[in-house]
């Protein structure tokens, strides 16, 4: 599953494609994502992305109604394409067309000539539209984005008292902190040397730094490398994510540790394969 890094990847990658650029033609071959895609949003057509953001896993398109080529009125209540991508998806820029495969469920065509193609195998993904990004439900709730300043030591201690929870399923809840998945929770916690079935609230403060710390360096740096490539996931450009290379613990049961040669094992953590050293993850 595509996770912050990934999602990152592919806003910075299909960023300078869609900037300023006027949406000509949407067409939708499947609509039966995770939600049926609406098709009032084919009433972008016409308007100017002005940028292109990014929330927990979910990529922003903003919209501006471009009074030039814009001949649809209704689509000024619309102001906000927003796409996830699921269990499989992935984003491709084309400089120019190209046929049309099985799972190529969506394009985005810009007045340049250039088109934004979705792909989604096993459709889990989702093309949502919105007038204000407080209308849709998906957003609320979220806690800080892991590389900003809201997400510290001091917020992380607070919110862990009096929680029992495993620390590897904690980190994992998009109300605690969006975007830490499966792979970047097991390499977090074997950087910070923390065993993923310590209880949230037997934390100390140091161990909460190291924690946020190794948080914030393992996304930094899988970002750099363009994500993480296990089996669907393509950057814009169609290449793969090269963090995987760099994976420390994750699906390396059996073999031995980098650090201490110890054999990594795994263990089923809140109902996900969790990977670990029993060297350096010791338990107190």
């Amino acid at each position: 599953m595509p996770e912050l890094p990934e999602v990152e990847t592919s806003r910075r990658g299909i960023l300078p494609h869609l900037k300023e650029q006027v949406i000509e033609k949407i067409t939708i071959r499947q609509p039966k994502l995770r939600w049926l895609v609406d098709s009032a949003i084919t009433q972008t057509e016409g308007s100017k992305i002005i940028d292109v953001k990014r929330r927990a896993k979910y990529l922003l398109l903003e919209l501006k109604q471009h009074p030039t080529f814009n001949t649809n009125q209704a689509n000024s209540t619309i102001n906000w394409i927003v796409i996830h991508l699921g269990m499989s998806g992935s984003l491709r820029i084309l400089l120019t067309p190209e046929p049309a495969q099985k799972h190529d469920h969506i394009d985005l065509t810009l007045k340049s000539g250039v088109t934004l193609r979705y792909t989604d195998p096993r459709r889990f993904g989702a093309w949502l539209i919105a007038e204000s990004l407080s209308d849709l439900t998906q957003l609320k709730n979220l806690g800080p984005e892991p590389l900003s300043d809201d997400f510290s030591v001091d917020y992380l201690s607070n919110k862990a008292k009096n929680r029992k929870s495993p620390i590897k399923s904690w980190i994992m809840d998009n109300h605690v902190v969006v975007g830490v998945g499966n792979i970047y929770a097991s390499e977090s916690l074997f950087m910070a040397k923390i065993h993923p079935l310590r209880q949230v609230n037997s934390l100390t403060v140091d161990e909460m730094k190291r924690l946020v710390a190794a948080i914030k360096k393992v996304l930094t740096q899988s970002i750099k490398q363009g994500g993480t490539s296990l089996k669907d996931f393509l950057q814009s450009d169609g290449k793969p994510g090269y963090f995987a290379q760099q994976l420390q613990v994750y699906k390396r049961d059996g073999e031995q540790c980098f650090c201490c040669k110890a054999t990594i094992e795994a263990q089923r953590v809140g109902q996900r394969n969790t990977f670990y050293c029993p060297n350096c993850q010791k338990l107190p």
